[in-house]
């Protein structure tokens, strides 16, 4: 490490609301802090789909006492991203971006020394809030590395008159599947279970359910999808294997924290893949690292949200000023 590197009390990795609000919590409290992310401002968010809604409403998405005002009560994935972006602006905060933290160890003197992609630094405390949007949980299945194959649906209209799978029946793989279907596409929709998944937006059930009922998307309950070959796929299906022609396959099987990077770190994972911390100060097994948002959550993504953890930015703020 280089000895004119940044020195800070606070360095926050993750530069989505969690993460932003920790920071206004840290600036409140005259810590001197610095966000890294790897990618855009809110990246999570600004890799949402398009046309994405809210099941929360913007009351519930604000943070630092700034109103989220939106014509309808549930808010859009465009919406949400300006508004954080306003409330980075207002608050001046100190983001880099497009820098990935590479490594976090701490040394003699109980100071963190933090290496990323551009620099490094150190710091009297740390706070992971990479939320777990960034590893999608993968089918392992022939032909999953194929161009035509994506976890992270974005626009509709790439799908146009196309042959589309869809693997999920969850609020993703439901939206996915309706706008995909409105844009012209064949949809398929290939399902493990017997039914649509239980967190389904109240208001988009009925939509996708009379959508089947009426034979506009097709769905394989109790199905897999078993090989994806350039121009179809095999399910199997509890009558047997299915082959069906196929342009895209929009996987929407979910996605988990990056684990290696907290086992990086020296966050003790149980079986449970559940971080070890504190749930009074957010505070890791590793003293001064905490964790805060849904990146706490591990393998439970329905566990947490922006409006229920937006709360660990001043728990993990009060614990640091003892």
């Amino acid at each position: 490490m280089s000895e004119n590197q940044n020195h800070y009390d606070v360095l926050i990795i993750g530069a989505g609301p969690i993460g932003m609000a920790c920071a206004i919590e840290a600036r409140k409290a005259n810590l001197s802090y610095v966000i890294i992310e790897k990618g855009a401002l809110v990246n999570s968010l600004f890799n949402y789909p398009v046309f994405m809604t809210f099941f929360s409403t913007s009351q519930k998405l604000e943070i630092g006492g700034v109103p989220f005002v939106t014509i309808s009560p549930k808010p859009n994935r465009n919406e949400a991203v300006e508004y954080y972006r306003r409330v980075a602006d207002k608050f001046d905060l100190k983001i880099n971006l497009f820098e990935r933290v590479q490594q976090v160890v701490k040394n003699e003197s109980d100071v963190f020394e933090i290496k990323t992609s551009k620099t490094g630094y150190t710091a009297k405390n740390v706070i992971v809030a990479t939320g777990f949007y960034d590893v999608p949980l993968l089918m392992n299945v022939p032909g999953e590395d194929l161009p035509k194959v994506t976890h992270y649906y974005k626009d509709p209209h790439l799908y146009a008159f196309q042959n589309v799978v869809v693997v999920g029946a969850n609020n993703s793989g439901v939206d996915a599947a309706l706008e995909t279907y409105r844009k012209g596409a064949n949809v398929t929709m290939v399902v493990r279970s017997g039914e649509l998944g239980p967190h389904v937006k109240y208001w988009v059930r009925p939509d996708i359910q009379n959508r089947i009922k009426e034979g506009e998307v097709t769905v394989l309950f109790h199905s897999e999808l078993i090989e994806i070959r350039e121009g179809e796929v095999d399910i199997k299906t509890p009558e047997g294997i299915k082959t069906i022609p196929n342009d895209f396959v929009i996987a929407m099987t979910g996605y988990q924290p990056d684990f290696s990077m907290l086992k990086k770190f020296g966050i003790e994972l149980p079986e449970s893949l559940c971080p070890a911390y504190n749930e009074e100060t957010m505070e890791t097994n590793v003293k001064g690292l905490y964790l805060a948002g849904v990146v706490c959550g591990g393998l439970d993504t329905h566990k947490l949200f922006i409006e229920n953890s937006r709360v660990h930015a001043e728990m993990i703020v009060k614990n640091i000023l003892g």
